[in-house]
């Protein structure tokens, strides 16, 4: 029997209708999808699992705790004068707290020139990698050998460990420039890193001086670099009221 032209019309539709239908699906059918989330969510994971090295933090052994020795540079350099390390107090080079050192402690006294398998000299490329904490290529050595060989540690942990103790402690925002100060109460000065640091102690820094400068804050820190008391170190306290803090010259 023909088709007569209305049924034709009808069943034209009706096909276009079907093509319409496959062509949706079909766009709403993830091909490669899922395998490129996969890889997406894999690789997102493998980022996430990886830690900066610097956040790995090296355990020492053969004493019970750290002392991270601050220097106020100025007084050092005003005290020594014409023998002062011209790397730290030549002209151009205006630092406030530099780190004097990193010392293990025992709770009473400490180590000290201790034996190690380590080389005794430091590379100066290693040292210079310090000049921002610690200006002096030689006291980096020198203390290498006095206090960082009795850590346990290799050289590389020791001084990424001490740039790690620098990391852990603010310096308050006043003492931060070594601007002119003239005479300070050293009571103040530990007041003003207490604050600034949440969870120090008051027996768990020490401020000193000399005759005529403030010279170093000491802070005790466990071997994970968590504040701590530390009543020998403490008791080594500048006991003045008022001391010359001076400025970069």
């Amino acid at each position: 029997m023909p088709i007569s032209k209305f049924a034709r019309y009808v069943l034209f539709a009706a096909l276009i209708g079907i093509s319409i239908l496959t062509y949706l699906r079909e766009q709403d059918t993830p091909i490669s999808r899922p395998a490129t989330q996969n890889a997406e969510r894999a690789a997102a994971s493998e980022r996430s699992s990886i830690q900066p090295v610097d956040e790995k933090l090296a355990t020492g052994s053969g004493f019970d705790f750290y002392v991270l020795a601050l220097s106020w540079s100025p007084s050092y350099c005003a005290a020594e004068g014409d023998r002062a390390n011209k790397q730290q107090c030549a002209s151009g080079r205006p630092y406030g707290f530099v780190v004097h050192g990193l010392w293990p402690q025992y709770e009473q006294g400490f180590p000290q020139d201790c034996d190690t398998s380590q080389p005794s000299d430091v590379p100066l490329a290693q040292a210079r990698q310090l000049s921002d904490i610690m200006p002096s290529t030689g006291l980096v050595t020198y203390e290498w050998r006095k206090h960082g060989a009795c850590s346990g540690l290799t050289q590389r942990d020791y001084f990424k460990t001490m740039r790690q103790a620098v990391q852990r402690v603010s310096i308050p925002s006043a003492y931060r420039q070594p601007s002119q100060r003239g005479e300070v109460n050293p009571q103040l000065l530990e007041q003003a890193f207490t604050t600034a640091n949440p969870g120090m102690q008051k027996d768990g820094i020490a401020v000193t001086c000399d005759r005529d400068y403030l010279r170093e804050v000491r802070i005790c820190l466990t071997k994970d670099l968590n504040f701590r008391s530390c009543s020998e170190v403490d008791r080594s306290s500048c006991r003045k009221r008022s001391v010359d803090m001076p400025g970069a010259f």
